[in-house]
């Protein structure tokens, strides 16, 4: 067997991504029913993406019957207005996230209120906050939704 392994050098603090915060735009989730199998089957996700782009958006977050199940390439997360961090709870329709198992380890050592549930557009638009995280952007805010 052969592994292949790299790393990279990469500051949070200093990415013009979180300095400014990325606007995201929602689009159906048209992708298969096993998005938590990581799979060269990135096509939907990567139109939405561009897309999304072509909207002077940053990125795509997808939504399944109203509700957000992830980024074109990240996992979603909102802010409640009572300071419950909410993202999608782990499934079929959802890649398990490297960063996302990070940062929610890191949340719940801070005694942050963590739901892990399904929530919707509105709920996005609406949240105090909004942030995705992801192996190569790690945490990015989000400063717009739609």
């Amino acid at each position: 067997n052969t592994v292949v392994l790299f790393t990279q050098k990469k500051s949070i603090v200093d990415s013009p991504l979180a300095a400014r915060g990325q606007h995201v735009v929602t689009f159906d989730d048209l992708r298969w029913r096993r998005c938590d199998i990581k799979t060269v089957q990135l096509l939907y996700p990567s139109m939405a993406k561009m897309q999304a782009k072509a909207q002077g958006a940053d990125d795509a977050w997808l939504v399944k019957d109203g509700f957000i199940t992830e980024g074109s390439s990240s996992n979603a997360y909102i802010v409640t207005t009572d300071g419950t961090v909410v993202t999608r709870d782990l499934s079929t329709d959802i890649l398990q996230g490297i960063t996302r198992e990070a940062v929610l380890l890191c949340a719940g050592s801070l005694q942050l209120r963590v739901e892990e549930r399904p929530f919707t557009v509105e709920e996005s638009e609406n949240a105090a906050e909004a942030f995705s995280t992801s192996a190569s952007g790690l945490v990015s805010p989000v400063v717009s939704i739609n």
